[in-house]
């Protein structure tokens, strides 16, 4: 949530970073919060005014009743009944423009960073590194690239190879669930396990404390890290216990810390989780949605940082070394773009997607966002720290998926297919116990 502060005092700023994020009526809304914050300010004057008289007042009561001043005693008296009544008409006013201000300013998303580019859809995103040869930066192309020189029949869709070596079952994810509702077996299953392990394992190794949180959360969790109001739709709602099913491990980690003033000292904080994330994903349909490509349910490690304004920047850069790093071990062909204003999520001030190429597909399939949320996040969240010299600031919040496992996997068996079976990256063979699927 935007703060009023950074919307009375960079007015222009805000609005700016709302039009690049291709937002409505960007004016008239924050002239709406600031029409409403004036009204909520002036009534909060009066109601202090008011508060100060009645208790200067009071004082006076007890010395006019000494002094054998009853009439001037009971005016005072009066006067003060008159204004606690008054104030109760006040607070309820009050009450209303801080409910209506805070739903208008949980309908308006962040504001974009500086260095992220105009445009409205992925198609304007930013190629800003590629290890493909021949993808130079801005251009959307592979090149001569290909996984098994020699091998160029080998090209079969991951759904294929998923049958052809039963490493998934997706007509029995149909018949137990539904559709986006996989069933890994054998090698896919261990698979599976291993990149999780070699996951978690790396994250370790770069200082992230593991997190097993629940995989439900309640509304107040979901309201905190933006998911709500804002993707109501795409979440799954468990009705009777008004609980959600998390979209991803940053809404209960991040969570950690709603409503908690750290140390400065303490910062920043990295946590990482592995998770079953949930997402209804209404609306998908076509060859995206083949097979690995969207699920409804999906294994996922997250890595979440909490932060100082002063560091973030760095730590985001960490976090977009670590997702490569994961990319480079597995021997997979990789780009990073910087997403558009239009493309952002609803939360973020900047954000990375990483992908990974798809021989047999031919397309390029998203792996990893990789996101920096400046206060919004936490100002939302009531996520604090607290200087060397006791002022108590916001934090930044920053999360990234390192890494999601299906298209992972996807562009795994695709990419390293010969005629003998499916070649294991060597970094992963010790967590799976074999070198090749057959």
């Amino acid at each position: 949530m935007l703060t009023l502060k950074l919307i009375n005092e960079q007015t222009d700023k805000v609005i700016a970073g709302l039009k690049k994020k291709h937002f409505g009526d960007a004016e008239a809304a924050i002239a709406k919060v600031q029409e409403i914050d004036a009204k909520r300010r002036s009534t909060q004057n009066i109601l202090d005014n008011n508060l100060a008289e009645a208790n200067k007042l009071s004082k006076t009561i007890g010395a006019f009743m000494k002094q054998g001043q009853k009439e001037e005693a009971e005016k005072a008296k009066a006067r003060v009944a008159e204004l606690k009544e008054a104030n109760k008409d006040l607070q309820e006013q009050m009450n209303q423009a801080q409910e209506e201000l805070t739903t208008l300013l949980c309908t308006i998303p962040n504001i974009p960073y500086d260095e992220v580019p105009e445009g409205s859809c992925a198609e304007d995103n930013w190629v800003v590194k590629s290890n493909l040869k021949d993808c130079v930066v801005g251009e959307d192309t592979v090149g001569n690239w290909t996984a098994n020189p020699g091998n160029d029949d080998a090209k079969l869709p991951h759904w294929e190879l998923a049958k052809k070596y039963n490493l998934i079952d997706f007509d029995l994810g149909v018949k137990i669930t539904g559709a986006g509702f996989p069933v890994y077996r054998g090698k896919g299953a261990q698979l599976q396990r291993a990149l999780i392990n070699f996951f978690l394992a790396e994250a370790s190794k770069a200082g992230y404390e593991e997190i097993m949180p629940p995989t439900v959360v309640n509304a107040a969790s979901g309201y905190g890290t933006g998911q709500l109001p804002d993707k109501e739709g795409q979440m799954y709602h468990c009705n009777l216990d008004d609980l959600y099913l998390i979209p991803t491990a940053e809404v209960p980690v991040t969570n950690i810390y709603r409503d908690v003033i750290l140390d400065e000292k303490e910062l920043p904080i990295k946590n990482c989780a592995y998770t079953q994330c949930f997402r209804r994903e209404a609306g998908s349909y076509g060859k995206d949605v083949r097979g690995l490509n969207r699920l409804h349910e999906f294994s996922k490690i997250e890595i979440v940082r909490i932060d100082t304004p002063e560091h973030s920047a760095e730590s985001h850069k960490e976090m977009l070394a670590h997702v490569e790093g994961l990319l480079q071990k597995l021997d997979l062909p990789y780009r990073i773009l910087r997403l558009c204003g239009g493309d952002q999520s609803f939360t973020s001030a900047i954000c990375y997607d990483f992908e990974v190429y798809s021989e047999a597909q031919g397309r390029w399939l998203e792996v990893s966002s990789v996101s920096n949320f400046d206060t919004y996040q936490a100002n939302r969240l009531k996520c604090r720290y607290r200087t060397a010299d006791k002022k108590t600031e916001l934090c930044h919040t920053l999360n990234g998926s390192a890494l999601a496992l299906p298209r992972i996997v996807a562009a795994l068996l695709e990419n390293n297919q010969t005629p003998e079976g499916i070649k294991i990256p060597k970094a992963l063979q010790a967590f799976t116990g074999f070198d090749i699927i057959d």
